[in-house]
């Protein structure tokens, strides 16, 4: 039986084709729906759709005998309840006049669809505020990161700038010993100049004195 046939057989009771593929088309979206948002879909005497994941692993090709990695995935189960097991055994017979699962007790489906609405709706927000608080925390560890760079920057600096400035003054200090010691230096020649001019008077004063003997 394929899904046009499906249509088929419960138009009778819906009141017509349409109203019967309309039928059909909400209750497949809902539980697909439902199973992809990670919610388990449960009718009773039927059975259940539920999402299963399955984790990373090696598997072989059948042709080929190789072995291949097998990502991470996930997938949609169904499990068949037991009144649905039974009536597939044999164990128990298909009702002639009645719906072959059972129906659900008075009062059971109040509120179910919302309910189901509620929770998607709550996991979402769940994952939105989990994906926020995600990026802030990031954020903040990158503002930290940056301002420590920053920090060691400025201090690897700092270091650079004083030396610069006491070279720069123990430069200066040399040079102005070199300055003084040059202003000095023409004085000392002066007086080894002055020196001579003294021994010369000496001189003249002597032969002054030998010339006035002579005589």
């Amino acid at each position: 039986m394929n899904k046009a046939q499906l249509v088929e057989a419960i138009a009778d009771k819906l009141g017509g084709r349409q109203q019967a593929a309309d039928a059909v088309d909400a209750v497949l979206d809902a539980i697909v729906r439902a199973t992809v948002a990670g919610d388990r879909v449960s009718v009773t005497g039927f059975g259940s759709f539920e999402k299963v994941d399955r984790p990373a692993r090696y598997a072989r090709n059948p042709q080929t005998g190789e072995r291949v990695r097998v990502r991470k995935t996930s997938v949609p189960r169904f499990r068949a309840g037991q009144g649905f097991k039974d009536l597939v055994s044999g164990s128990k017979k298909l009702p002639k006049n009645d719906v072959a699962v059972k129906k659900a007790p008075k009062g059971s489906l109040t509120g179910g669809a919302s309910a189901t609405v509620k929770k998607a709706a709550a996991k979402k927000a769940t994952t939105r505020t989990a994906a926020a608080k995600k990026t802030t925390a990031r954020k903040t560890t990158a503002k930290k990161t940056t301002a420590t760079a920053a920090k060691k920057t400025a201090a690897k600096k700092a270091p650079a700038k004083k030396t610069t400035a006491t070279a720069k003054s123990t430069a200066a200090k040399k040079t102005t010993a070199k300055k003084a010691t040059a202003k000095k230096a023409p004085a000392k020649k002066a007086t080894a100049t002055k020196a001579p001019a003294k021994k010369s008077a000496a001189r003249t004063t002597t032969a002054k004195k030998a010339t006035a003997r002579k005589r």
